[in-house]
């Protein structure tokens, strides 16, 4: 007897394959299932991920385009800072040209003729 209690321990502890268990088949089909349901929601969590891929590479992809035309933007800029800086610099040449000449026609030269007494243009001395 022994031997028979051992036998059906042993029986209720082992659990059988599937196929071999013919009243178990609904939970077989439940296990069929929920796997099946699991690939789906694989197959659509893959289909997520890769549209997110897609739409992060098409905002990567716009937002390069956008900083290489600012980068052109600030190089015209910086061209045009470049142009107007050495206009400023020649205007200001320009001027410190034309006051020095306003100082010697208009300034200096009336005080010369001043100090040397007044004399008529075109009346010899």
């Amino acid at each position: 007897m022994s031997s028979q209690s051992s036998r059906s321990r042993l029986d209720e502890s082992v659990v059988p394959f599937a196929s071999q268990v013919k009243d178990n088949s609904a939970k077989v089909d439940e296990l069929d299932a929920a796997g099946r349901s699991i690939l789906n929601l694989l197959s659509k969590a893959a289909g997520v991920a890769e549209e997110n891929s897609r739409y992060a590479l098409e905002q990567a992809q716009k937002l390069s385009q956008q900083l290489q035309a600012a980068e052109i933007r600030l190089t015209e800029l910086e061209n045009d800072v470049r142009y107007y800086a050495d206009r400023a610099d020649r205007a200001e040449q320009w001027l410190h040209k034309i006051y020095g000449e306003i100082e010697d026609r208009f300034i200096r030269q009336p005080q010369v003729k001043r100090q040397g007494g007044f004399r008529m243009p075109g009346r010899g001395q």
